[in-house]
């Protein structure tokens, strides 16, 4: 078991459930590469970028928990949940994600989510979600929606 690993994932989270974006990407490599369903692979400025878009959209309204964080050699894992108020009709979101992780540095390198998209979009989109929400198509348009959101973001920071 890696014991400095295991404390940059810990870091990683307990900095996420404070808000404080700068802190989490800090962990990050200058190299990292992220990928998730929402936004599909995002590699250095734009994966730091993200988080401080999320958090910044959140306005503090986002409850984040983690668990099972483990580490050994050059990878790690954790649980992590994150309930939020989605969308303009408000519509609560409770996704539990599994995240893994691999070490360069001393620093994550790279960092995948994965959780369950169909039950992301009902909960988020609701009847259209739960309706789409398991087809390629509408995994496609979460992403197109949420890489634009970030591309605006870069642009103004």
């Amino acid at each position: 078991m890696s014991q400095k690993h295991n404390k940059i994932i810990i870091a990683f989270y307990e900095a996420f459930s404070k808000g404080k974006a700068a802190e989490m990407v800090s962990h990050y490599h200058n190299d990292i590469v992220f990928e998730d369903p929402a936004f599909g692979q995002l590699k250095g400025e734009e994966a730091k970028a993200m988080w401080r878009m999320l958090i910044e959209r959140s306005k503090g309204n986002i409850k984040i928990t983690y668990s099972n964080v483990e580490a050994e050699n050059e990878k790690g894992s954790a649980f992590w949940q994150a309930e939020y108020i989605f969308g303009p009709d408000k519509r609560k979101v409770i996704n539990k994600i599994n995240a893994s992780f691999k070490f360069k540095d001393g620093k994550i390198i790279q960092h995948t989510d994965r959780f369950d998209v169909w039950k992301w979009a009902k909960q988020a989109l609701g009847w259209k979600g739960w309706l789409l929400g398991w087809t390629p198509l509408m995994k496609k348009q979460i992403q197109k929606q949420s890489r634009g959101l970030l591309k605006k973001y870069m642009a103004r920071i």
